[in-house]
């Protein structure tokens, strides 16, 4: 069986709670970059940051349910798009069978040391091919 997406279980800490039991909203992309790891490790495998090669160019979040403090939370990611030098990951939170928030977050292949965007390899890109799917 291949993998079509990654799946990252987190407990809601204490502090990443408001006055009403719920999931402060700022928290919800860093738990997204946080699920990130696997796609970030197919770029760069030792995550050595002097070898840096990816950006965020952007992201979005949908918040469609209350995320409470107490209860886990699973952030699946897939790949939604793949373009030349940029791809998309869609990433949904659940919480007790439930979506809570969806993330679209646009990244690309980046060259740091000529500040510009440099093609995704083949290699790379079939890689991220399987990764593509829809989470309902």
């Amino acid at each position: 069986m291949s993998i079509t997406e990654y799946s990252l279980e987190i407990s809601p800490r204490f502090t990443e709670t408001d006055g009403l039991g719920h999931i402060n909203n700022t928290v919800i992309p860093v738990w997204c970059e946080a699920a990130r790891k696997p796609i970030f490790e197919i770029f760069n495998p030792e995550l050595d940051l002097q070898h840096w090669n990816l950006i965020v160019a952007g992201f979005t979040v949908a918040f469609i349910a209350p995320t409470y403090y107490g209860k886990d939370v699973t952030v699946k990611t897939y790949v939604s798009r793949i373009g030349n030098s940029s791809f998309e990951l869609t990433q949904t939170c659940w919480q007790a069978g439930h979506k809570t928030a969806a993330v679209k977050t646009t990244l690309v292949h980046y060259d740091y040391k000529i500040e510009k965007s440099c093609p995704i390899t083949e290699n790379i890109r079939a890689v991220l091919a399987g990764l593509q799917g829809e989470i309902i």
